[in-house]
């Protein structure tokens, strides 16, 4: 989510692909009090914007700095596996998905080349090079200089220039993210800008907003950066819960429906999470039932939930439901059904 700022140093007359016009005659030409220059929060917030995201192969390279590109060949718990485009990526999930309790372990057969979030391709010849930009990367994170990848701009939109006299010397046609931050990061001390609005914008949350001037471009970028750290904050818990539930056995300690607890239904019965995704519910009493195979999923969002699935038709088939962690302990998992709240249900250990 996050991305690496490195600084270059990129002539302003050479942005490319800008539709730049200059005129005396534009009925803009005079004071400004919106002007912005190079360090304003503005312009911070539009350079940060516009950063190239490193953050979809986190998975392989625990860098949110830098995006891997193809082709590149890595080794995955053991297998070897080249990765010729994004598509490829499914393949490595389930590698690393297969065990849930197991120590995930990626090697790159080097060199391979990155791109940082200037938008410049780095040839990586070993593993501390790569090291090295995950240092650059913790850096630039703890100084708030990484990319605000949570709100993505829709261009194109138009910049307009000014002197440092506040008379407007001209507009720019911005298409890209990789304009944008060109121009942000070619602005001289003499030279201001503006951004001509309305823009429009889609935060993580997939929500679409009307953006109308610089404060509430700064309200959006704080309202989506919450959003993120709310979905940070569910991953980690979300991994707290896969710990607790992996190669543990489990009792109905409560099943709450239309406000009846059935709980009593399920006191013969142990239900074990898997280390593999399976759920094995065993009758502890009556040795000619069989034991019923399910699945589990723990994802988040901004919540965590708990997927259960024993099939249909079965004595524990009516824990079926995708559930939304309330709370949970080293010792209970306390659930509500994310589509009827009145359903609740907790597990503690055996």
């Amino acid at each position: 989510m996050k991305t690496l700022k490195l600084f270059t140093a990129i002539a302003f007359t050479a942005i490319l692909g800008f539709t730049s016009c200059q005129s005396e005659e534009s009925t803009e030409v005079g004071t400004n009090p919106n002007a912005n220059s190079s360090t304003s929060p503005t312009a911070q917030n539009f350079e940060r914007a516009s950063m190239n995201d490193g953050s979809n192969d986190d998975f392989l390279d625990g860098n949110p700095c830098t995006e891997l590109l193809f082709p590149l060949t890595a080794t995955i718990n053991g297998q070897e596996i080249t990765l010729i485009s994004k598509l490829d990526f499914s393949a490595v999930l389930n590698i690393l998905g297969e065990f849930n309790d197991d120590n995930d372990s990626v090697s790159f057969n080097f060199p391979i080349k990155v791109k940082t979030s200037n938008y410049t391709e780095v040839t990586v010849n070993n593993q501390s090079e790569l090291d090295a930009l995950n240092q650059e990367c913790e850096k630039a994170v703890s100084e708030g200089k990484d990319a605000i990848s949570c709100i993505d701009i829709d261009f194109p939109i138009t910049m307009l220039t000014y002197s440092v006299g506040l008379e407007q010397t001209g507009t720019v046609v911005v298409q890209s993210n990789k304009q944008l931050y060109t121009f942000m990061t070619s602005l001289n001390t003499d030279e201001l800008f503006e951004v001509n609005y309305p823009i429009s914008a889609t935060s993580s949350n997939n929500t679409s907003v009307q953006i109308n001037s610089d404060a509430e471009f700064q309200n959006a970028i704080s309202e989506c950066l919450e959003f993120e750290n709310e979905e940070e904050e569910a991953e980690t818990m979300a991994a707290e819960v896969e710990a607790i539930l992996t190669n543990t056995k489990f009792k109905v300690d409560s099943f709450i429906t239309a406000g009846v607890n059935t709980a009593t239904d399920y006191v013969d019965w142990s239900i074990e999470f898997t280390n593999d995704l399976k759920l094995v519910a065993k009758n502890n009493v009556s040795t000619t039932l069989s034991e019923i195979e399910g699945t589990y999923n723990v994802s988040s969002e901004t919540s965590v939930f708990l997927d259960i699935n024993f099939g249909s038709s079965n004595s524990v088939s009516a824990l079926n439901n995708n559930w939304v962690v309330t709370s949970y302990s080293n010792t209970i998992i306390a659930l509500q059904s994310k589509t009827d709240a009145s359903i609740t249900l907790t597990f503690s250990k055996f």
